[in-house]
């Protein structure tokens, strides 16, 4: 699995992303370089068996709003975690950073439910990746989102 969850065209393992190798998230990555994500989350990802990049987490009271539903700054987060796992096909080795994310919120999440992020490179130029996704609470859309990240510099 390390392969597949690999940086760029040599598929490296990217030395941030450390295996979950027990519990509910074995088999998963979570990266060790971003505190403010695993706060937030924490967020996991892995690369499915078609190759597709998908971050999950499951929703917990931490992650609710005032009236008990998710909050929109979580899921924007999460939104902005997700492209890095999406484009990471297309980053070639590099760092980025997102210069724009833009989400429509469908719905909510509720606590305990299994939030998950998919999507797609729509665009890749020399040093910008378009990317947009969906993400999804026990498979029910939630937010629908698009971003763009710039390439700034190898690792």
């Amino acid at each position: 699995m390390s392969a597949q969850i690999g940086t760029g065209a040599t598929h490296e393992p990217d030395s941030r992303l450390k295996r979950i190798e027990d519990g509910d998230w074995a088999g998963w990555y979570q990266w060790q370089s971003d505190a403010f994500e695993t706060r937030a989350g924490p967020f996991y990802e892995r690369v499915d068996e078609t190759g597709a990049g998908i971050t999950a987490f499951r929703a917990g009271p931490e992650h609710m709003n005032g009236g008990g539903f998710m909050h929109g700054g979580c899921l924007m987060t999460f939104a902005d975690s997700a492209l890095f796992t999406i484009a990471r096909p297309a980053m070639e080795g590099s760092f980025g950073v997102t210069v724009n994310l833009s989400g429509d919120f469908l719905d909510s999440a509720r606590t305990g439910e299994w939030v998950e992020a998919r999507g797609e490179i729509t665009r890749a130029a020399r040093s910008l990746l378009f990317v947009r996704g969906l993400v999804t609470a026990a498979e029910r859309p939630i937010l629908s989102f698009t971003g763009i990240i710039k390439k700034v510099g190898r690792r």
